[in-house]
């Protein structure tokens, strides 16, 4: 079931997640403002999803974006079961994942394999971030 064709010239529709157990949620506020400021639509999701949580609503409001923000160092169970469940419902293709956090680069490596288009660790500023939504994101 992949989402209907994304309409050209509309902005970037961005979802930001918090999986898990992590409580730890102020750079996914201050991502989501940048991305607001920088002309994206932005839906946070707050604390505490689960995958499947994080599944159903990036589906419900046919993001083009999928940024999860994870400090808990649960990424390497929790991050897959988003991909997995998002490949399920044919939305894989259509949703460009990316993941926030504390990450080892053995862990980003891996996750890459799985589908995430890129892992933004400390340091990176927010208009890399921005920069790569707008070079990736599956409409412009």
């Amino acid at each position: 079931m992949s989402s209907a064709p994304k309409e050209a010239g509309r902005p970037i529709r961005c979802m930001v997640a918090k999986v898990g157990l992590d409580g730890h949620d102020r750079g996914a506020h201050v991502i989501s403002r940048a991305f607001r400021d920088a002309g994206f639509e932005v839906i946070y999701t707050g604390l505490h999803n689960t995958p499947s949580d994080i599944v159903r609503v990036a589906i419900q409001e046919d993001v083009d974006v999928l940024g999860i923000s994870i400090l808990s160092g649960a990424h390497m169970t929790l991050v897959p079961e988003v991909l997995e469940g998002l490949a399920e419902r044919g939305a894989a293709e259509d949703t460009l994942v990316l993941v926030g956090g504390v990450i080892p680069s053995k862990d980003a490596a891996a996750l890459k394999e799985q589908g995430v288009a890129e892992v933004f660790g400390p340091g990176t500023t927010l208009a890399e971030t921005i920069a790569f939504v707008r070079e990736h994101a599956p409409v412009q």
